[in-house]
């Protein structure tokens, strides 16, 4: 190894450095936005691989979604080569229509995701014109100063690649997200061959997956949950729905298939759904001849010749399921007897929607079956033992784990360390990681955060508006108006409105009462020539507000405060 690190610096230029950094997907589990840098320190060229988003928890009210902060490499943009796409699952491509238009580079992606990126730029009325550069499943191409080769893996949708990123400085490999699974039940297998001979000609670091790195074994196929569910199916007296991530292509096929061995009709219900299932047509993962009904022909079918596949594993709000589940769908209704399958696992943070969705659809008299009652899903991530055979070809100097909570990467970077690679570096977001040359590890920080999509806008995530929406969520709002004179003299009555906050306090006074004298108590006890100042008096009767109610509360309000001047004969 040591004779490979000497003609590794030889052959790159002085003062040359090969570095990795996250603005996304490192210490969580989602919003996957890698960089790669090669270069002297302030010229450093760079790769992006995967720019994805993740979903809004409790704590970001009316968020649609959650984007990474891309200002770091905004700043440098122009020695951004590219963006390299590894697969068509929303937290490695969702934020590109949302942030591509601040880096305007190439984006490199293979047929399927190509295909899904143009449909996503559809929806957008066509307006965004990407650059989307097809490449060939296995092929080998430039990116700027990386020379990068497409390893084919498997995962829950078809195309993931692994990326061989060749420098002078070295191999690296980056998995993407991957497992191992032999009979995939759309798409090919993992090139296995090709990975063993990447570890043959010497590959200096592997950063890889790390989502179930606590699990042991190895991951069940996809195969294996086409006949599972076909036998569930097959088992059933009445009504089937099903759901499952909208991009795995393998389970849609499945469903399909398994409602056809049954003698039942498939009913697709989701927007995501017939944009995936369009997609795989048109790519050749589906058959030409892949038929289904829509949602309007449901309420035809006898209860036991339907099989519904429809959005809403996770419980959001607003997904087919969901709605179903609220008797609140304009097409689809459930009975008692119906049985629902959810064919995905709980993503960190949704088990609460999940479990309202489930018990919902318990109260109105549906057998719920999830993956701890019967093999109705399996993971698209590798488990301990895939991820040894994974180190068993590559055999990497260095382990950089990725794609996991930080309770993930630590324990990957164990094992790594126990499989006997030399170094593993656990970093977070924002971690500048030096592969080469000299001693890896954390040498720097690049900043990072999170952006939300709030309805047609892109906002900060630290202080923009949802920052105030998390606190109206808990303490409420007071609002005060007031009136004064050019002198500072009262014109009127001071009004006040309260929303989120009781109407009473516990001595069964008016909080609206509470407050005005507070408002008034604060006006006069301001000397008449100050009162002149708006400013002052805003934030003197803004303070005097929260304090009066949190005495009686116990918690203080937002507090918002107009001061109007008006001109008085």
């Amino acid at each position: 190894m040591a004779k490979n690190s000497a003609k590794r610096e030889r052959d790159a230029g002085k003062g040359d450095e090969l570095v990795f950094a996250a603005l996304g997907g490192l210490g969580e589990i989602g919003m996957n936005t890698y960089l790669y840098g090669y270069g002297p320190k302030n010229e450093r060229q760079w790769l992006m691989v995967d720019l994805g988003l993740t979903f809004p928890g409790p704590a970001e009210p009316g968020v649609d979604v959650v984007l990474p902060d891309l200002r770091f490499i905004i700043e440098d943009r122009k020695s951004l080569a590219g963006i390299l796409i590894t697969h068509a699952h929303e937290d490695h491509l969702g934020a590109v229509l949302d942030l591509w238009p601040k880096l305007e580079v190439p984006i490199y992606a293979t047929p399927f995701t190509a295909a899904m990126l143009r449909a996503k730029q559809g929806e957008f009325g066509g307006k965004l014109k990407l650059p989307i550069k097809e490449v060939a499943l296995s092929s080998r191409f430039d990116i700027g100063p990386f020379d990068v080769e497409l390893v084919s893996m498997a995962h829950s949708i078809p195309e993931p690649n692994g990326i061989a990123i060749r420098t002078p400085l070295g191999t690296l490999f980056h998995t993407g997200d991957w497992k191992l699974d032999d009979a995939p039940f759309v798409g090919d297998p993992p090139d296995e061959e090709r990975l063993a001979q990447l570890g043959e000609e010497g590959v200096l670091g592997l950063i890889c997956d790390s989502t179930n790195v606590m699990r042991q074994g190895s991951s069940p196929s996809e195969t294996e949950i086409a006949t599972s569910l076909t036998d569930i199916i097959k088992a059933q007296p009445n009504r089937v729905i099903i759901t499952t991530f909208a991009s795995n292509v393998a389970r849609v096929k499945a469903v399909a298939d398994a409602a056809a061995a049954s003698g039942r009709r498939l009913v697709v219900s989701g927007r995501s759904l017939h944009r995936i299932i369009s997609v795989a047509i048109d790519t050749g993962y589906l058959p030409k001849d892949f038929t289904y009904l829509d949602q309007d022909e449901y309420q035809h079918l006898n209860r036991s010749d339907v099989v519904l596949l429809c959005t809403g594993s996770q419980g959001e709000p607003r997904a087919a399921l969901s709605r179903v589940a609220d008797s609140d769908h304009q097409a689809i209704k459930v009975s008692k007897g119906d049985t629902v399958i959810f064919s995905s696992r709980n993503i960190p943070g949704n088990e609460k929607a999940i479990g309202r969705v489930q018990n919902n659809l318990a109260l109105l008299g549906c057998d719920v079956i999830t993956d701890s009652e019967a093999l109705v899903h399996v993971t698209g991530h590798p488990r301990r033992d895939e991820l040894k055979q994974m180190y068993a070809w590559i055999k990497p100097e260095i382990a950089v784990p990725m794609h996991g909570e930080m309770r993930h990467l630590k324990a990957h970077a164990k094992m790594a360390r126990e499989l006997g690679v030399k170094m593993a570096v656990p970093a977070i977001n924002g971690d500048l990681v030096l592969l080469a040359p000299g001693t890896p590890g954390i040498i720097d920080e690049v900043p990072c955060g999170r952006l939300f999509r709030d309805g047609k806008m892109i906002v900060p995530g630290v202080d923009g508006p949802v920052r105030e929406r998390r606190m109206l969520s808990t303490v409420g709002v007071v609002a005060v108006s007031i009136v004064l004179s050019r002198k500072g003299e009262l014109v009127c009555e001071p009004e006040a409105a309260i929303d989120g906050v009781p109407d009473e306090t516990t001595d069964e006074h008016d909080m609206l009462d509470v407050i005005l004298d507070a408002v008034e108590g604060t006006i006069a006890s301001i000397p008449p020539a100050k009162r002149q100042d708006p400013e002052r008096v805003r934030e003197a009767v803004r303070r005097s507000v929260r304090a009066a109610v949190g005495d009686e509360w116990g918690k203080r309000p937002i507090a918002k405060v107009l001061v109007h001047v008006v001109d008085t004969a």
